[in-house]
């Protein structure tokens, strides 16, 4: 132990004869900091503060705020009042002190390097800068000039030795409310207190780092496993990086990555803390989630939506429902579903199209519901066009122990999101530097963003808290998911988007007709995916890898291609529009008005179907006819591209006759056995038969030449089947 002591002291003689300081001590090291609340960038930063082992001191914890708002006036004294009474009770000399803002700080970096920097400065009290003067811009001429950096002082973050501090806060007199900056900034334009002090002010941005006003200087510099903010113009590396005035978005998006909450080497290093694990619970012990479903505009796939929300892996006694439908074309779907389902719920509420009740209205009154209810732990807001493939999401999302968390959700092949990385100065979509890497996951982690919709989790403390105000949704000037956003943003509230996982993606409303039965039918081209999961096979995909393709007779090839649900759709859709022909030779529909082999028929053009038509021949039967048929490609031309009816009292069968076509498509809509007796097509040339078609699978046969065939009775019920003549 005296060798070390020794050693220090010698150390210290070294240092001193070569005119430099002794280094301080770590431990000589305070940080002070005024929260009289814990909001969640308080938490930020002393989770920062930990990860660099600092001492931290929290001034005025469970006091009232009558510091004002300072981000847009003047205020702020009483976090000098409260310094200046929790210096009197120090008395070591030696002691250094920081004092920082902490809603809206982060450190970058520790102890050790703020002290050299400290030291590096030469005088006992250093401050922030900034480049804006605030908040009396006639004091400009008055501060001391620089040859390079800021010139201004910021009452953010400084450090000095207690004593300096001590006497520079002890003629404090003001009002809670006076300005703390102001107060700080007669003392440093005074040259004989600035002198008497020793203060200065780090203009080059070595020690702290103020946002305002320097949002352009300041980048993010990713290195060995770290991340810092470099300030380019002065080329330094600030310790502590502070939000002030209208920068909070900023240092919300810096705070993601410093200090090192994600880096290219670890990724996210912060996205399993703080946790609240469900695993062990019973059901009865899970969280009491209040879902708040909202249907705004006619949608695509609705019945699918709900057919998910069954599928959600959580308790549902320890879930209620709120069902909003503003749309007439949906309340069958929504009726429908809440009386085969709806008593699985711990409690249901709906709001009708008839009470007329606006989006905003409604959005306020299901988190109303909640705020009233204090077993109610969180809402969960779930807009009928989000596609939540996930099942574990509800789960995920409470497991994350956060205030707001979205699931991040795309539009399929686009730079669509539910959450915003940044916003405008008007409140509007302003696109982060990392926006397009963490939406296509080339950076995956746990996200404070500005901005959420469709989908996401809100803690229902928030509400009773926060959150009180019951027009939360409601604005003059903004949309209501961006007045939701304002008003969390406002309240210090953050929000976060995770994609550490996979959870779904959104629907496309646009274009959306609701014209027809079966609507879903027409979105092929809108939302591709959604309409494949729906109406194509299930075992579609496999075909190539699991050799599927069947043939039955030379040259005809059999592959499933549609699913029940497409099949029972196009028929449903046939029997909706109800225009069957007559089966006669006269047949105004087709060119020259003359059909050779009429059938019972209604064509794809009649409802409005062929484009979509051709993109789904295109899509899922050209590459069948191109691997079958070697050197043939096909663009899925057709002029005739029907839906036929076979019943025996009406068109049983059909006589010999050869397509024209290139290669004819012949897809089964119902089941031989099931829904009608007989049937089948029989290919003359080669005496061979398929006598039980399966219901969505095709066949696929040359038209022309030598695939000569007949239609086979159907002897009972009634037999559909969907045909196109292709490249006629």
């Amino acid at each position: 132990m005296r060798a070390a002591v020794f050693l220090a002291w010698f150390c210290s003689l070294l240092l001193l004869a070569a005119g430099e300081q002794p280094r301080i001590p770590e431990e000589k090291l305070l940080v002070l900091t005024v929260a009289t609340e814990e909001t969640d960038g308080f938490r930020r930063f002393l989770r920062s503060a930990r990860n660099f082992n600092y001492t931290v001191k929290v001034l005025g914890r469970g006091q009232k705020w009558s510091g004002g708002d300072y981000t847009t006036a003047p205020g702020g004294g009483q976090k000098v009042r409260l310094l200046k009474e929790a210096l009197q009770e120090m008395e070591s000399e030696d002691q250094v002190l920081l004092f920082t803002d902490s809603y809206d700080a982060v450190f970058a970096s520790g102890p050790k390097e703020l002290l050299r920097k400290f030291q590096q400065a030469k005088q006992r009290v250093v401050f922030s800068s900034e480049r804006l003067i605030w908040p009396d811009r006639h004091l400009e001429d008055k501060h001391p000039h620089v040859r390079e950096g800021n010139r201004f002082l910021g009452s953010g973050g400084f450090m000095g030795y207690l004593s300096n501090v001590k006497e520079m806060v002890a003629d404090w007199t003001g009002e809670d409310g006076d300005s703390d900056q102001l107060f700080f900034t007669k003392i440093y334009i005074d040259p004989d207190k600035r002198k008497s002090f020793n203060i200065t002010v780090d203009n080059k941005c070595r020690l702290f780092q103020n946002l305002h006003g320097a949002l352009d200087d300041v980048v993010l510099k990713f290195e060995d496993g770290r991340v810092r903010a470099r300030n380019v113009l002065y080329d330094t590396l600030p310790v502590l990086i502070h939000g002030n005035g209208p920068t909070k978005l900023q240092i919300n998006y810096l705070g993601n990555y410093i200090p090192n909450s994600w880096t290219f080497e670890t990724g996210c290093t912060t996205c399993q803390e703080d946790l609240r694990p469900l695993a062990a619970l019973k059901d009865s012990e899970y969280p009491l989630v209040s879902i708040g479903i909202f249907i705004q505009q006619p949608t695509p796939f609705v019945s699918v939506f709900f057919e998910r929300l069954l599928k959600l892996q959580y308790p549902k006694n320890r879930l209620k429902l709120f069902v909003y439908n503003q749309e007439p074309h949906h309340e069958h779907q929504v009726s429908s579903f809440l009386q085969d389902h709806g008593g699985l719920y711990r409690d249901v509420r709906s709001v009708t199209p008839e009470e007329d009740m606006d989006s905003a209205g409604a959005r306020d009154l299901a988190l109303d519901i909640c705020r009233k209810d204090q077993d109610c732990e969180y809402f969960f807001n779930l807009d009928v066009e989000v596609v939540l493939k996930n099942e574990n999401t509800l789960k995920i999302l409470i497991e994350q122990n956060l205030p707001v968390v979205a699931p991040m959700i795309t539009r399929a092949g686009r730079l669509w999101s539910n959450f915003w990385g940044a916003v405008s100065a008007d409140g509007y979509y302003a696109r982060s530097e990392d926006y397009v890497d963490i939406v296509q996951g080339r950076r995956v982690g746990v996200w404070n963003v500005p901005y959420v919709s469709n989908v996401y989790l809100l803690k229902a403390d928030l509400l009773r808290s926060e959150l009180t105000d019951s027009d939360v949704f409601r604005s003059q000037s903004l949309d209501p998911d961006m007045a939701f956003c304002h008003g969390l943003r406002s309240a210090g509230v953050f929000m976060f988007v995770t994609n550490m996982q996979t959870f779904g993606r959104i629907l496309s409303t646009e274009n959306y007709r609701s014209s027809h039965l079966h609507n879903d039918l027409w979105q092929i081209f809108e939302n591709p995916v959604d309409w494949e999961e729906r109406y194509i096979h299930e075992n579609y995909s496999r075909i190539m890898k699991d050799q599927l393709i069947e043939t039955p007779c030379p040259d005809v090839y059999w592959f499933p291609v549609f699913s029940d649900i497409a099949c029972d759709h196009l028929v449903e859709e046939m029997e909706h529009f109800g225009k069957w022909s007559g089966g006669g030779n006269v047949d105004t529909r087709i060119q020259g008005g003359y059909e050779n082999v009429p059938t019972i028929d209604i064509h794809m053009n009649q409802v409005s179907y062929e484009k979509e038509w051709q993109k789904f021949l295109l899509e899922y039967v050209a590459p069948i006819t191109e691997k079958m048929y070697p050197g043939y490609y096909t663009k899925a031309q057709f002029d005739l591209a029907f839906v036929v009816r076979y019943r025996p009292d009406e068109q049983p069968s059909l006589r010999p006759h050869h397509d024209a076509s290139t290669f004819t498509i012949n897809i089964a809509l119902n089941q031989a056995g099931q829904d009608y007796e007989g049937g089948g097509c029989r290919f003359i040339r080669y005496g061979c038969s398929i006598q039980a078609p399966r219901k969505g699978w095709a066949l696929m046969h040359p038209g022309r030449l030598t695939h000569y065939h007949e239609g086979l009775p159907t002897t009972a019920g009634t037999r559909y089947i969907a045909v196109s003549f292709v490249d006629p």
